[in-house]
């Protein structure tokens, strides 16, 4: 759509007369689903009615992407959901435009966490344990508990990778969640859980996308799952019955950065502001149980709404905080060695 564009506005002298034609297109990258289906409803429909129009693209995280697109001078993509550990690197890199929050929302309307020099938090979420409340009569009261298989008969559905899973394993062997990453830092930590991991695997069915944890529950494949809180709630939007074990979940923000070089960069801070302000900041909340950035949107929504969300007093009490700096120092070396383990 935007190629086809830009060539008839090359055959029409009239059209350089209107420059702004094409910042009114606008590519917003997030990660599909259910969180994709939110920021329609919250962001991207309202934005459209002012005039704007924006173009959602899908992707997996793939910063490689963005990074090929910034080397060659060739930006497509205007404004990219980013997860934590790669709006640090991609910042470092410098992969992504720095941010005047002058322009966007006043630093002390956010939490501390969704401050960064080129990436803003959109939105709070959390890898949970899950499980079947119509399957499941005797619900798990530990992380010791998802280990534990003759307690609770059944497969276990993990995300593939390093990532969260070592945390949990940690937890599992009697870790407090305060210590996690402590514990995790030292070769004997990660040793340990690697060790409470292979005596899981031979009860793991792996996921990847974030649709599968809740599908694996439904059709009772699996008796519990690692899963992000987000697709619990859209899965009961549905009619289903599934229900979360929150104490020991590791919560995170997603982040809004724009690729360096994009030429809507003006366009792509405007489209940011807005998402950013506290009705929309509401209207996503009330779409997906993910906690608001803006920390004025939580006085707007009801009981109801709260009680679900990563951020709700309840259940942010016993949460473990997803540690960007130890994942950025130690994350490459223990992907690494989870790929080799997976595969032994």
């Amino acid at each position: 759509m935007k190629n086809k564009s830009l060539i008839a506005c090359a055959a029409l002298s009239a059209c350089l007369a209107l420059p702004s034609l094409a910042q009114q297109q606008l590519t917003v990258v997030n990660f599909g689903g259910a969180n994709a289906n939110a920021q329609k409803k919250a962001f991207y429909e309202p934005y459209e009615k002012a005039g704007n129009k924006i173009v959602a693209v899908e992707y997996n995280g793939e910063q490689a992407k963005v990074k090929a697109m910034v080397e060659a001078k060739k930006v497509t993509w205007d404004v990219v959901e980013v997860e934590s550990p790669d709006a640090a690197r991609g910042c470092d890199e410098g992969l992504y435009e720095k941010l005047d929050y002058s322009k966007i929302v006043p630093k002390a309307d956010l939490l501390p966490a969704a401050v960064n020099e080129c990436a803003v938090g959109i939105f709070v979420w959390s890898t949970v344990m899950a499980y079947n409340g119509d399957k499941l009569k005797t619900p798990p009261t530990s992380w010791a508990d998802f280990w534990d298989t003759k307690k609770i008969p059944g497969k276990r559905g993990m995300r593939k990778g390093a990532r969260y899973n070592l945390e949990f394993a940690l937890l599992a062997d009697g870790v407090k969640p305060a210590d996690v990453y402590k514990v995790l830092a030292t070769k004997d930590g990660a040793e340990r859980a690697f060790k409470k991991l292979t005596e899981l695997k031979p009860n793991i069915q792996w996921w990847e996308a974030g649709a599968q944890a809740p599908q694996f529950l439904v059709a009772g494949d699996v008796t519990l799952t690692t899963v992000f809180n987000g697709r619990i709630d859209a899965a009961n939007r549905e009619g289903r019955n599934l229900k979360i074990y929150w104490p020991g979940g590791i919560y995170d923000l997603d982040y809004w950065a724009i690729p360096k070089g994009t030429p809507n960069k003006d366009a792509a801070v405007k489209f940011i502001a807005f998402t950013m302000q506290t009705p929309q900041q509401a209207a996503y909340a009330q779409n997906i149980a993910y906690g608001p950035a803006n920390t004025k949107a939580l006085a707007s929504l009801d009981k109801k709404v709260l009680d679900d969300l990563p951020t709700s007093a309840t259940n942010a009490k016993e949460a473990l905080q997803f540690s960007v700096g130890f994942w950025a120092d130690q994350g490459e070396a223990l992907e690494k060695r989870f790929a080799a383990w997976a595969t032994q």
